[in-house]
C-alpha cells in the first residue's frame, strides 16, 4: 500500500482553456518528471476549446463531422470530444507505489467521479459493456455524462475523465462517442443543475482522499 497521502498530490485547476496538444505535452513532461522521482504526482482539472481526439481504438468511420481539430491522444479508447463546459481530470498517479493494477486504477476512477455526481445530486453509475459514466437524460433513456480514457507509461497514469457540466451538445454529433451510437450524450445543465467548474473541482477534491483509498486498498473488486 502507498503511504503518500493525499495532500501530497498537487493540485491545478485552470480557469482559462487550454489547448489540448498543450496539455498533451505538459503531461508527457510530468508523466516522465514522476516517474524518475523528479515531481510529485497531480491532478490537473480544466477545459479544452472544442476538439476531437481519437484514442488507440479509433476508427475513421466514427469520425462523422470533423469541424474541429482532431488530435490523435494515444489514451485507450476511440472518439471523444472535448470543448468549453466540459470539465477534464488529468491523473498522474505513480502505480509502482499504488499496485501496478491498471483496471484497478480505472475502476477506481470511474468509482470517484460517481460518488462525486452523487454528492450534487446526479445519480450515476457504470454499465457492463460501455465505458463511461452513465445516467438517465431527461428522457428517461441512459446517457453518457462522463468519459474515460487512460494511459499508462513507465508506470504513470496519464488522462483520466471529463465530466459535461455545460458544454455544447450539438458538439458531439460530429463523432460516434466512444464508439457508442444507440445511447445519447446529457449533462449537468440538461439534467437543471447549474454548477461552476470550481465547485465541481472542490466536490472532486472531498472525495479524493476516498479515491485513493479504494486505490491503494486494493478496493475495487470488478463488477
Amino acid at each position: 500500500m502507498s503511504t503518500i497521502a493525499p495532500e501530497n498530490v498537487e493540485w491545478r485547476s485552470e480557469i482559462a482553456p487550454v489547448g489540448y496538444r498543450e496539455a498533451l505535452d505538459q503531461m508527457t513532461v510530468r508523466n516522465r518528471a514522476i516517474a524518475e522521482g523528479e515531481a510529485r504526482e497531480m491532478v490537473w482539472l480544466l477545459e479544452h476549446p472544442p476538439v476531437y481526439t481519437a484514442g488507440t481504438s479509433a476508427t475513421g468511420s466514427e469520425l462523422l463531422d470533423p469541424r474541429f481539430e482532431v488530435v490523435e491522444a494515444g489514451r485507450g479508447g476511440r472518439y471523444t470530444y472535448h470543448g468549453p463546459g466540459q470539465r477534464v481530470g488529468y491523473v498522474m498517479l505513480d502505480l509502482k507505489e499504488r499496485g501496478r493494477d491498471v483496471r484497478c486504477f480505472v475502476h477506481a476512477v470511474e468509482g470517484w467521479v460517481i460518488d462525486t455526481l452523487a454528492d450534487i445530486g446526479v445519480e450515476s453509475c457504470r454499465s457492463e459493456g460501455r465505458i463511461g459514466i452513465w445516467t438517465r437524460d431527461i428522457d428517461g433513456r441512459e446517457a453518457k455524462i462522463g468519459a474515460i480514457g487512460v494511459r499508462v507509461r513507465r508506470w504513470v497514469t496519464m488522462h483520466g475523465f471529463s465530466v459535461n457540466l455545460t458544454p455544447d451538445l450539438s458538439h458531439f454529433t460530429g463523432i460516434v462517442p466512444c464508439g457508442i451510437e444507440e445511447f445519447g450524450v446529457t449533462s449537468l445543465q440538461r439534467l437543471g443543475i447549474d454548477l461552476a467548474p470550481a465547485a465541481f473541482d472542490e466536490a472532486l477534491r472531498a472525495r479524493f482522499a476516498d479515491f485513493l483509498g479504494a486505490l491503494d486498498g486494493k478496493a475495487c473488486a470488478q463488477p
